[in-house]
């Protein structure tokens, strides 16, 4: 029995030394080799594909938020390059004295949405470099959002040389337009905080998109139900849209995108659907079956992205409305998604995601081997023009 006993105590000393020097638990090891922040089907085995053909990039962006508070929920996100993503934040979220072991720097690892909290709005317009660096915050224009939830969306027109940067923030009824550099307010559309359904007032506004010679819509959006067309000046050219369920008629305009045939692709988001429409109005296509259609993309290889906030799947339509793939699950931790709000791609193929109900942007590379066509291909922005 002595030698058995011996050989007994020698196994469990190899066994505690073997833990000691690998103190990394299996779990996090498995997730680590895989190369993302969660279980992928980029192991060779099993996997549910929850981050498609994509891997998330931890810790992205930097922290940026006072001490003691967190950035808030994220309105949008836009990607001029792979050096200069553009933030639409609401503000920043005062953090609880104690927090719980499983935070993980957004305030929906908490549990709860953050458009439920009371944010301050500071750092609302944040520009963050390839590695999440903070290197501009457009402080200045804080006080825009005073007395709303903070900014909507943010977008570059993609046939502007300038890169003029537009902002839509939908409680305080407004549209913004801003120089690339933030130093000029060149536009307002929509008058603080008074809501109408005229030329020059808006019910809760959501989205913006542009056709090639400047002419560009608004959505219109939360309490109106209508899309408005505007000349590249701010001009008011044309609306419609009305409430109820039939075809040109809303409930949550929330998002649009213009093919280049110069057909509109509109969120009904309340009615679960899609509209298309040409360039003047007129109702030409409807796609139901969308849960809810937060945000819509147009790709350069002309397919609607769509991000569902209540599935919090990437849907990919052919433009005659046929699902063509989708990938994405709910959840707080690294790669998942709880309600992106705006999605952007840069030209180098990285994504990026704004969740409103999260309240964190995350950022996601294209996988080694990833399938190319099922990658969302970012629609070139026009040549930034010399000083």
């Amino acid at each position: 029995m002595r030698m058995p006993i011996i050989a007994l105590i020698a196994l469990t000393v190899v066994f505690t030394v073997s833990m000691l020097s690998a103190p990394v638990p299996i779990q996090s090891q498995i997730e680590k080799d895989a190369g993302l922040g969660v279980l992928s089907s980029n192991s060779q085995k099993g996997g549910e594909e929850e981050t498609g053909p994509y891997e998330v990039v931890p810790k992205w962006p930097q922290p940026f938020a006072r001490q003691g508070y967190i950035q808030g929920s994220q309105g949008g996100v836009f990607a001029e390059s792979p050096n200069r993503i553009f933030i639409a934040n609401r503000g920043e979220i005062k953090l609880p004295e104690k927090l719980p072991n499983n935070f993980n720097g957004a305030w929906g690892s908490f549990g709860t949405p953050a458009t439920g909290q009371k944010p301050e709005m500071r750092n609302c317009i944040i520009i963050v470099d390839a590695n999440g660096k903070l290197i501009e915050s457009w402080t200045q224009w804080d006080k825009l959002f005073e007395g709303g939830r903070g900014p909507h969306a943010v977008k570059i027109s993609p046939y502007d040389p300038e890169r003029n940067v537009w902002v839509v923030d939908d409680m305080r009824q407004q549209v913004f337009k801003f120089s690339n550099d933030g130093k000029k307010l060149l536009m307002t559309l929509g008058e603080a905080g008074v809501a109408g359904n005229d030329d020059k007032h808006f019910g809760r506004p959501t989205d913006i998109a542009w056709l090639p010679d400047g002419t560009f819509y608004v959505t219109d959006g939360y309490t109106n139900t209508r899309v408005v067309k505007f000349d590249k000046n701010g001009k008011y050219l044309m609306t419609w849209g009305t409430p109820g369920t039939g075809p040109s008629q809303f409930d949550t305009v929330h998002s649009i995108a213009i093919d280049k045939n110069r057909r509109l692709y509109v969120s009904d988001r309340g009615h679960s659907r899609i509209q298309i429409f040409d360039e003047n109005g007129k109702f030409l296509d409807m796609w139901p079956n969308i849960r809810q259609p937060y945000h819509i993309m147009m790709s350069a290889d002309q397919y609607l992205w769509v991000a569902d906030g209540v599935s919090n799947k990437f849907l990919k339509y052919d433009l005659n409305g046929k699902l063509l793939y989708s990938w994405g699950t709910y959840g707080t931790f690294p790669g998942a998604f709880w309600g992106v709000h705006q999605f952007s791609v840069d030209p180098d193929g990285n994504l990026y995601t704004a969740e409103t109900f999260g309240g964190r942007t995350q950022k996601y590379r294209p996988a080694r081997g990833a399938d190319p066509a099922r990658l969302i291909k970012a629609a070139p922005l026009m040549g930034k023009a010399s000083n």
